[in-house]
C-alpha cells in the first residue's frame, strides 16, 4: 500500500537520511531512507520513520520506532547476521547529559522486518557496578560475565583525591559510581569477511557524569540468533604528565 509521507501538513516530514542496499535478498538496490518533523530553528527531529522502498516492485513499507525523537538520526546498512544480506542500523542522538544514544538494528529478509537488536533490551541486559576502594582504585564488575576491572585514579587530580581519601589513601565514606547505557554502538568488521560486529560504547562514570573514569567496550557478535557478548574490556582516560 502507498502512503504518502510528503502530504501537506502544518509540518512537512522530510528525510533526515538516506542509504541505498539489497536489504530483502533479491539481490536487487533497494532505496531505505529515514523521514522525520524537523523543529523550526533546531536540530531536533520528531516522528522518525524507517521508510523501505523495494527496488523491484517500488511499493513503501514504514516501520515506526519507538523512540523516535532525537538529534543527527543516521542509517548504516551491512550484514550483521551472515546470511549475505545488509541489515538497517539506525543511530539517533538522545541529546541527554550523559551522550547516550538510540540503537535499533532491523532484518528485512523477504520483506519481512524482524528487529533484531533494541537499545533498551541490551541496557536491561548489560548492568555493572562501580565502586570507590581504598589506595586509589575504583573496581568496575559486569553482572553480565561477572568479570572485574581495576582502574587506577591515582594520576587525578589532589583537589579530587582528598575529598575522597584521607592523608593515607583511606576512603573517607563508601562512595559508588555507576556506568551509562549505551553510548555508542559502531559496525566494524574485526574478521574482513563482510559480516560485521558490534562494538558498543557505555562510559564508567564516577561521582557525576562529567567525571569520566573510562569506556566499557563490548564486541557483540551474531550467533544462535542473538548478539552475544564475545570480547569486554575498559578503555581508561589518561592523565598528563
Amino acid at each position: 500500500m502507498y502512503i504518502n509521507y510528503f502530504r501537506e501538513d502544518k509540518v512537512r516530514p522530510q528525510v533526515v537520511a538516506y542509504a541505498r542496499g539489497d536489504v530483502n535478498g533479491d539481490k536487487i538496490t533497494d532505496i531505505v531512507y529515514l523521514v522525520g518533523t524537523k523543529t523550526p530553528d533546531s536540530p531536533f527531529v520528531q516522528n522518525i520513520t524507517l521508510i523501505i522502498k523495494d527496488g523491484m516492485t517500488g511499493r513503501i513499507a514504514a516501520i515506526v520506532l519507538k523512540e523516535n525523537a532525537g538529534y543527527d538520526p543516521t542509517l548504516f546498512l551491512g550484514d550483521f547476521t551472515g546470511d549475505g544480506v545488509k541489515d538497517i542500523l539506525i543511530s539517533i542522538v538522545t541529546g541527554g547529559s550523559g551522550a547516550t544514544m538510540y540503537h535499533y538494528i532491523y532484518s528485512y529478509v523477504d520483506n519481512n522486518s524482524k528487529l533484531i537488536f533494541d537499545f533498551e533490551v541490551y541496557n536491561e541486559e548489560y548492568k555493572y557496578l562501580v565502586a570507590y576502594k581504598d589506595n586509589y582504585k575504583v573496581q568496575v564488575v559486569s553482572e553480565k560475565n561477572n568479570k572485574e576491572y581495576i582502574i587506577d585514579i591515582s594520576q587525578r587530580d589532589k583537589d579530587y583525591l582528598n575529598e575522597i581519601y584521607d592523608e593515607n589513601g583511606q576512603l573517607k565514606e563508601p562512595l559508588e559510581g555507576f556506568v551509562n547505557p549505551l553510548s555508542g554502538l559502531y559496525p566494524v568488521d574485526f574478521d574482513y569477511n563482510g559480516v560485521y560486529q558490534l562494538l558498543a560504547y557505555q562510559k564508567v562514570a564516577g561521582r557525576f557524569n562529567a567525571d569520566a573514569l573510562g569506556f566499557i567496550l563490548n564486541t557483540l557478535q551474531w550467533q544462535n540468533n542473538n548478539f552475544e557478548l564475545e570480547n569486554q574490556n575498559i578503555a581508561i582516560i589518561g592523565a598528563g604528565k
